[in-house]
Parts: structure tokens; C-alpha cells; sequence
């Protein structure tokens, strides 16, 4: 759908809908884009909900969006990746300031601290678009008061694909809410697996290995002190799911907290 036709498309006259505050493209593939919040919306760190356009026959056409922001944070941010000939993104992926976007506010997931027990280190292992709920964690003060630690593995194929990521991990440390609680404690692993990078390889790879272990100073994972969370491709999932379980780590939900979880709902390629 041509930018044009999206500009000059009526406002949506759902109760549902949301204005779009701000939008930024950081590659060809890779958008994020905030709006407003409903002042009803509570959510915990790491959920995610429903977003979308009106479709052509009427229907709304919704899909589950993790949410990039904050709970404390007055606006709402979310994190896409642009799929040509998808449902939703085509034309997701030219929206504007001042356009309007459908939010059904009954946040849901499973990447939430409810769910995992306590622990000393929290591991975010995250590929392309996946980084999303943890970006919201990553900007939770909750994070630090549950963990002494918090590492963030993210992987992607190309270096400007990291931007996003990169550039969240760098602001937290003057960040005027979580900036001094963050110093030290927040590790960030960023690797690539096709263009030549400083640091290169799959997060599997690089936590068999024990790569990751040694280059940044710390034990092998231990179901006793260490805790995880897992946003990626299905076959991203079940891959991590199966080397922390290699660990001794097993997969918990809000009923029954447990050493890692793994979100089920991510938003892939198809849409």
C-alpha cells in the first residue's frame, strides 16, 4: 500500500484507537513507532497486546505487538519488523504522526517477572524484533530490584539491525529514573551471524561454547542463580529453550514460576 493512500485514509472510528506520536525507520526492514496511551491501560513490563488497521472488509486486522515501553511510561512503543506482502505491516509500515492505529488494552505474555523465581541474573536472549519486551524490561526498575545482574544477548544478521537495541542500552545509563541503578549491572551482547562484526554467532552457539561466559567475566549458567527469558522465531525458541535446559534450567508461567520462560506469541515473518 502506497504511503499516500495510508496518509488519506479516514481516521479510525473505533473506540480503540490510538494517535501515533512518532515514528522512525532504522532499516529497510525495521521500524518503531509510539502513540498514545489509554489512561485505563495497565500492564506489566514484557506483555504484549493486540494492534492493528481496519482491514478492507471492515474488520479490524490485529496482531500481537510486545510492548517496547515502560509501564511507567505515559506513551506506548512498539518495535516491527516490515514484511512487503504482509496482512498488517504493508501498511503498518507507513503510518505517521497523527495517524490513528487500533490497541486493544488487555495486555497478556508470558515474559513477565511473575514468572520466573528469584535469581542473581536475569539473561535476555533476544533475535531481531524479540528485543521488543525487553526493552520494556530493560527500562522497568523492578529488573534491578529482582536481579544483580541483567545481561542482554542480542542477535542479528547485519550490524544495522542492532541500532535499535544499541542505541536503548547506551541511553540507560544517563536515563534520569534507572540511569544509576543500571551502571554496572546492565551487560549488553550484541552479535551478528552474517556481516562481519566485533563480536560474531548465534546466541545457541555462543552459550554452548561458553563464549558468552568468558567474555564477559561470568559462571556458566546455573538453575540455582540464574534466570531467562526468550524472544525469537519459533525455531529460535526451541532451540535456546533446549541448550537452557542443557543448564538445568526449566521453563515456568505466571502459574507456576520456574529458571526461564519462553514468549509464545511473536509477531514473525508473515505479517
Amino acid at each position: 500500500m502506497a504511503e499516500a493512500a495510508v496518509a488519506d485514509r479516514p481516521a479510525v472510528t473505533l473506540p480503540d484507537a490510538q494517535t501515533v506520536t512518532e515514528v522512525r525507520h532504522w532499516t529497510d526492514r525495521l521500524f518503531s513507532f509510539r502513540c498514545t496511551r489509554p489512561k485505563s491501560l495497565r500492564f506489566r513490563s514484557g506483555e504484549f497486546v493486540m494492534i492493528g488497521l481496519p482491514g478492507e472488509n471492515g474488520k479490524p486486522l490485529l496482531r500481537a505487538y510486545s510492548i517496547a515501553s515502560p509501564n511507567w511510561d505515559d506513551e506506548l512503543e512498539f518495535y516491527s519488523i516490515k514484511v512487503p506482502d504482509g496482512p498488517l505491516t504493508s501498511r503498518l509500515q507507513h503510518i505517521r504522526e497523527g495517524d490513528e492505529i487500533i490497541l486493544r488494552p488487555k495486555p497478556v505474555g508470558t515474559l513477565v517477572h511473575d514468572a520466573l523465581l528469584p535469581g542473581e541474573r536475569l539473561w535476555l536472549l533476544a533475535t531481531g524484533t524479540g528485543v521488543a519486551p525487553f526493552a520494556s524490561l530493560m527500562r522497568d526498575p523492578e529488573t534491578y530490584e529482582r536481579f544483580g545482574t541483567v545481561v542482554m544477548m542480542h542477535t542479528c544478521r547485519e550490524a544495522a539491525e542492532l541500532e535499535y537495541g544499541r542505541e536503548l542500552v547506551e541511553s540507560l545509563a544517563d536515563d534520569p529514573l534507572i540511569g544509576e541503578v543500571v551502571r554496572g549491572r546492565l551487560l549488553y551482547y550484541p552479535t551478528t551471524t552474517r556481516e562481519v562484526s566485533a563480536r560474531m554467532g548465534r546466541i545457541t552457539d555462543n552459550l554452548t561454547s561458553g563464549k558468552v561466559f568468558e567474555d564477559l567475566g561470568l559462571p556458566k549458567m546455573d538453575p540455582a542463580t540464574d534466570r531467562a527469558m526468550i524472544c525469537g522465531s519459533l525455531a529460535f525458541n526451541i532451540d535456546v529453550k533446549t541448550v537452557l535446559e542443557g543448564f538445568g534450567l526449566n521453563e515456568g508461567a505466571n502459574s507456576d514460576p520456574k529458571e526461564f520462560v519462553v514468549e509464545k506469541a511473536f509477531v514473525g515473518e508473515g505479517i
